[in-house]
């Protein structure tokens, strides 16, 4: 290095010190030092080659060190060699120098040793792997979809399968089936990493398995085979697949709805993932597929176990009518408050059931958010009266006639609402007959030809034909009437405005 910067200065007729410290890399400082060292230093400088370093006396116990854990950090080195020794007065960037010369000098990491793999064996081997990509648009939200992917080893054919929601083990039993379908075929076995959904625990290689999952790999006919903990060689094929779906599949792309999402999913497959040129075998994985493996695979039927659904999983219904269900809570009718009931999925759609008889009481559609409440509004009125039971009550209280007038005229006045009316003008014609007897037939035709009408205006105008009962036959005798409420609901009606007002007025 010393004779590189003096040969490009030139004794000061090349570069400047500046010019030589951009073209080598180096401190302008460093330039400026070696440059007025005079022959003599230098030759003193190149004579000490073999200087020791301070680190040098703790070479033994640094080399230990990083054969016992390779990834060790230069920070973690130094602070452990500190707690040995007191008096240390190296910097962390001297330790980090130190410890990269000791790589470059020695291998810290044992030997892989690879054996062949079964990848020239068609129908032998499907690997199976999850990711997710947080921050896909659909329907103008930001959203994490969870997928998996399943590649045969041998032809590289793909299958993918998307989730809303985080994978668990029966959907992931379902997403098999999906691909073992989209096959038309089963491999002898699948490889797993060590995920849960598969593998409960393993000590000395010794797996204890998921047991629905062992249970539907028995009854289908394939071998669980799981990978080494964190040893993504194992399974390099199925990783650049999380990659290449994530990248070239769904990043960049924004949808209208999850059902757009899987169209898209579906297509890319079949006209980009599993037709493309594959870098490793040079062909087509379909055509690859067709070709030399089809014929390999092993037969596939649906296990009866997925034929025949399981039971639903059970939810304890809250004192507010909601049960929770994959961090959002959804309504049930009241008269199922503190009790259990059956919760089941099926096309993005939560079913809930009487478990005792089957009977499905409600059904949501699945939101893609968190922390959301999902009501319906139904669900927290009282159903045990129908609008049959009330609207009979009424014919009793008023007769055929006037009842099927008086319901049509609530019914268009309050059409949400209108049980909650019923039930009110019930009430309020059962009071007023207990109290004053049964109501008039010119105050109930009086009544019924208003243009709008709820429950609480007909109990205004019992209570004030009461307070001045001769106003009535007054107003009909020796007065015309001008029911300004009804002209002005007439002219709101002609602009689409409720006016807020019921009640008929005489004008004297």
């Amino acid at each position: 290095m010393i004779h590189k910067i003096k040969s490009l200065s030139d004794n000061g007729n090349g570069l400047s010190e500046r010019q030589i410290a951009k073209e080598l890399g180096l401190s302008r400082n460093t330039v400026s030092k070696y440059l007025h060292l005079s022959e003599t230093k230098v030759a003193q400088q190149l004579d000490e080659l073999t200087r020791t370093k301070k680190l040098d006396a703790y070479r033994a116990y640094i080399i230990q060190l990083l054969q016992s854990y390779p990834n060790l950090s230069a920070v973690k080195v130094m602070r452990k060699l500190k707690a040995k020794v007191d008096a240390l007065t190296v910097s962390e960037r001297s330790m980090r120098r130190y410890i990269q010369a000791l790589k470059d000098e020695i291998s810290f990491k044992p030997p892989r040793y690879y054996e062949p793999v079964i990848d020239m064996i068609p129908g032998a081997q499907c690997q199976v792997d999850g990711g997710e990509l947080r921050g896909v648009m659909i329907g103008g939200k930001e959203t994490t979809v969870y997928f998996m992917v399943f590649v045969l080893s041998y032809s590289r054919l793909m299958h993918i399968s998307v989730s809303a929601q985080p994978i668990d083990t029966q959907v992931l039993i379902y997403q098999h089936d999906a691909a073992f379908r989209y096959f038309g075929g089963m491999p002898q076995e699948c490889v797993y990493d060590q995920t849960k959904l598969v593998v409960i625990h393993e000590i000395f290689r010794e797996l204890e398995l998921n047991q629905r999952f062992h249970q539907y790999a028995t009854a289908a006919g394939f071998h669980i085979r799981a990978c080494e903990g964190y040893d993504p060689e194992s399974k390099g094929k199925v990783e650049s697949g999380v990659k290449y779906v994530k990248q070239n599949g769904l990043y960049g792309e924004t949808f209208a709805d999850w059902k757009s999402l899987e169209t898209y999913v579906t297509d890319w497959l079949d006209t980009v993932a599993n037709q493309r040129v594959h870098g490793t075998t040079g062909q087509q994985p379909w055509a690859h597929y067709d070709h030399e493996e089809n014929v390999k695979m092993q037969s596939y039927l649906t296990p009866s176990c997925l034929q025949n659904k399981a039971a639903p999983e059970t939810r304890q219904v809250d004192k507010t009518s909601l049960i929770s269900w994959q961090s959002n809570k959804y309504s049930v009718p009241m008269v199922y408050q503190s009790a259990k009931v059956g919760v089941s999925t099926d096309a993005g759609q939560l079913l809930i059931k009487d478990l005792a008889s089957g009977t499905q009481i409600a059904e949501h559609i699945i939101s893609l958010e968190k922390g959301q409440i999902i009501k319906n509004t139904h669900h927290y009125r009282d159903r045990q009266q129908r609008v049959e039971t009330l609207e009979a009550a009424l014919s009793e209280q008023l007769g055929d006639n006037d009842s099927q007038r008086l319901c049509a005229l609530l019914k268009a006045t309050s059409p949400k609402i209108y049980k909650d009316q019923l039930l009110g003008a019930k009430q309020v014609i059962a009071a007023h007959t207990l109290q004053y007897g049964s109501i008039g037939a010119k105050l109930l035709e009086r009544i019924l030809t208003a243009p709008r009408l709820t429950a609480s205006q007909l109990r205004d105008r019992l209570e004030a034909y009461q307070q001045n009962p001769g106003r009535l036959s007054a107003a009909t005798v020796d007065q015309p009437v001008f029911d300004s409420t009804g002209a002005l609901a007439r002219y709101a009606a002609l602009n689409g405005q409720p006016t807020g007002q019921g009640e008929s007025h005489v004008v004297h």
